[in-house]
């Protein structure tokens, strides 16, 4: 069955992390991307591990400084629906490969630019990662404990969450409205900008004088006792997310608590509880009950779990686990 994306052709020109993201997730739901990648240039993660260029329909090596190289990508653009690349502003001009240049060949095309700082402002030439633009849009000063120090999640919201996924939302937005005006566009993606989308619910919640500008004091970040992580007497960790108050009390029940969900001394109760048992106690007495409960797997563990296993959530790909395509696209009726 042909991906919901088949008919699309993108332009994927190689880069780290947040744009070959992008372009998988276009390949994944049946974009043909063709990917360029920079004559010479030494990956950091070996192609045969680097589950970001799956899906590529081809794979060219391209000098794009020589005429030659630079050339071959204008005739690909030219019959092209989107082209994505990564580099700091200016340096695609540079190689005569600019919007200008190619949206001019081809007015339909949409060319998606992702940077870390955007086009414009004054750090946009400026090198970071995503633990300076998360730093910057106020996302790091909200992750970690009350009195500790901010600590990244990986690089997942930046690069991620607020550059790769946010640009493949652009370039298909980008491509509906130039298939319905015949005009393509440019898109400014800078993850500085996504980070901060990512953080709009917070945003609403602290205008709401519900949130307060202090890491591991509030409702979602640790600052509740019965949204958290807990420590179980084999060392392993189970995670409990008993926001409303008829999850709370399927907690309260299973658990015997004596104490209340807004009691002070709930915290030191369920770390106590949770210490007399191993996790496989508690999943096999909390999991799949309403008390809102996982336990806290390791990327060596997840994909055995039955409920990842048997959606296919991750798959083995010439013997190596990868994370599967998503979202899923169903068609309409009654599931067997």
């Amino acid at each position: 069955m042909p991906g919901v994306l088949s008919g699309i052709r993108v332009i994927e020109l190689a880069g780290l992390a947040p744009a070959p993201f992008a372009a998988m997730m276009l390949a994944d739901h049946g974009a043909e991307v063709i990917r360029i990648e920079r004559a010479g240039h030494k990956p950091p993660i070996p192609p045969d591990k680097d589950i970001l260029r799956r899906g590529r329909a081809e794979i060219l090596s391209l000098d794009l400084k020589s005429a030659e190289g630079a050339a071959q990508v204008r005739e690909l653009a030219r019959i092209a629906d989107g082209l994505i690349e990564g580099f700091r502003p200016g340096v695609m001009e540079r190689l005569g490969l600019g919007p200008d240049e190619l949206c001019a060949e081809n007015p339909r095309l949409v060319y998606g630019r992702l940077t870390g700082w955007g086009q414009e402002g004054p750090l946009a030439s400026t090198p970071g990662h995503d633990i300076n633009y998360i730093a910057l849009a106020g996302n790091l000063h909200g992750y970690g404990r009350a009195g500790g120090k901010p600590t990244p999640p990986a690089n997942a919201v930046a690069d991620f969450g607020g550059g790769g996924m946010l640009m493949a939302f652009g370039m298909l937005a980008g491509i509906l409205s130039a298939r319905a005006t015949g005009k393509g566009s440019v898109i400014d993606c800078a993850m500085v900008d996504g980070a901060a989308l990512l953080t709009a619910q917070t945003w609403s919640l602290l205008a709401a004088g519900m949130w307060t500008d202090e890491r591991g004091s509030n409702l979602l970040d640790g600052g509740a006792p019965f949204y958290d992580s807990y420590e179980c007497s084999d060392g392993k960790w189970v995670a409990v997310g008993a926001l409303e108050p008829q999850f709370f009390a399927a907690l309260a029940e299973k658990l015997n608590l004596k104490s209340s969900q807004l009691d002070p001394a709930l915290r030191d109760e369920l770390t106590a509880t949770f210490r007399q048992h191993p996790r496989a106690y508690w999943c096999t007495l909390l999991e799949g009950s309403d008390a809102c409960f996982a336990p806290i797997l390791g990327m060596s563990e997840a994909p055995a779990h039955p409920h990842l296993a048997s959606r296919g959530t991750f798959a083995s790909i010439s013997g190596r686990i990868e994370p599967a395509p998503a979202p899923r696209f169903l068609s309409p009726g009654p599931r067997r």
